[in-house]
């Protein structure tokens, strides 16, 4: 049955003891990951049977998916970007949520872990489904935002639309990731903690790096430009 279908046939009590579970259980995972969160902590605080957490979810695996999912529902897709920001472009764009990670992180700290966690800490089983999730779902708007940038004349239309979009994906995901996770991080931001400036510059660099790769021949030629004078 469609997850629409049996929302609909759950009872209002039974949302609100679901919505309970889950808004715990995100805090949980994000406390103490995957494999360290306990189901029968969680009941014990919602003062509930543990076994009532597995009536609604079936699994830890099954409630963790459920986590990860309303937890990348509270992030925001690219084009959710300010207008101003939109009105400057697809890259200035990439560099604006570049530049507000840490401040996201600050802001959301328990839905961003709980992606960490999906991501990095859950085993190859669990990661498949919350990969097809990904891809099916596309949370964060990389498709419309890739088709975007094309319709504005900067991003290449002459390489496969699915490839661009996994690079982008991959690419500024890894580095967010090792924006506020030193154990993610190769060397390249918490060792110059101390200088902002550095880490402005990497990211700077990063743009570019994704510009002289995905954009169009006009836009890559200038980012390479822009490196070069700076």
């Amino acid at each position: 049955m469609p997850t629409d279908q049996k929302s609909r046939r759950r009872s209002p009590r039974a949302e609100a003891k679901r919505e309970l579970i889950v808004t715990c259980a995100m805090r949980h995972f994000a406390e103490h990951g995957y494999q360290g969160a306990r189901i029968e902590d969680m009941a014990a605080e919602l003062q509930i049977a543990k076994g009532s957490v597995f009536q609604h979810y079936g699994s830890k695996g099954g409630l963790f998916l459920e986590c990860y999912k309303r937890a990348v529902s509270m992030l925001p897709a690219w084009l959710d970007a300010p207008d101003e920001v939109k009105a400057d472009g697809f890259f200035a764009v990439v560099r604006y949520w570049l530049g507000r990670t840490q401040h996201l992180v600050e802001e959301d700290w328990v839905p961003n872990r709980v992606v960490l966690v999906g991501n990095y800490g859950t085993d190859l089983e669990l990661k498949r489904e919350l990969n097809r999730f990904l891809v099916s779902e596309d949370p964060y708007g990389t498709l419309d935002f890739v088709e975007w940038g094309q319709q504005r004349g900067e991003v290449r239309a002459d390489l496969d639309l699915e490839t661009i979009v996994s690079l982008v994906d991959w690419t500024s995901s890894a580095i967010q990731d090792a924006l506020v996770t030193e154990e993610l991080d190769p060397g390249l931001f918490h060792r110059w903690r101390s200088q902002p400036e550095r880490q402005r510059m990497r990211l700077d660099h990063f743009a570019v790096l994704l510009e002289s790769a995905i954009g169009s021949d006009h836009d890559a030629r200038a980012a390479v430009a822009a490196a070069e004078v700076g």
